[in-house]
C-alpha cells in the first residue's frame, strides 16, 4: 500500500510547481502554508464529525469516515510537500514505533 503513497508523492511534487489555474494542489501551494494548514484543520474536523456519526450508525456512515480520512491524509501530504518534507520519513517514524508500547513511546517524547 505504500506504493500509492509513493505515486501520490510524485504527483504532488509535480503539481507543486504547476499552474495554479490548472491544478488544485498548485492552487493550494500558491495560496501558501496558512491555507494548506486551514485545509488540514478543516479535514480533521470533518473526519471527527464523520467518526462521531459513524459511531451512532456504523452501516451508513462508515464510508464517510473513510472518505474524510482520505481527505485528511491527502491534505497532510500536501502540507508535507509544501514544507519540502517527503512522506517516507513519516512512514519510517511509524515503523520505528511499531512494537513499542504507545505509553512508553509517548513518555520518551515528553522526557526529551
Amino acid at each position: 500500500m505504500s506504493d500509492i503513497l509513493d505515486r501520490l508523492g510524485e504527483v504532488l511534487e509535480q503539481r507543486r510547481h504547476a499552474d495554479p489555474d490548472s491544478s488544485y494542489v498548485a492552487s493550494l501551494h500558491a495560496k501558501g502554508l496558512n491555507k494548506i494548514l486551514e485545509k488540514v484543520g478543516e479535514e480533521a474536523t470533518e473526519t471527527i464529525l464523520a467518526a462521531k456519526d459513524s459511531a451512532a450508525d456504523l452501516d451508513e456512515n462508515h464510508q464517510a469516515v473513510v472518505a474524510e480520512t482520505a481527505d485528511l491524509w491527502f491534505h497532510s501530504l500536501v502540507m508535507l510537500s509544501h514544507l519540502g518534507i517527503d512522506h517516507r520519513p513519516v512512514l519510517e517514524e511509524l515503523a520505528r514505533r511499531f512494537g513499542i508500547s504507545g505509553l512508553d513511546e509517548k513518555a520518551a517524547r515528553t522526557s526529551e
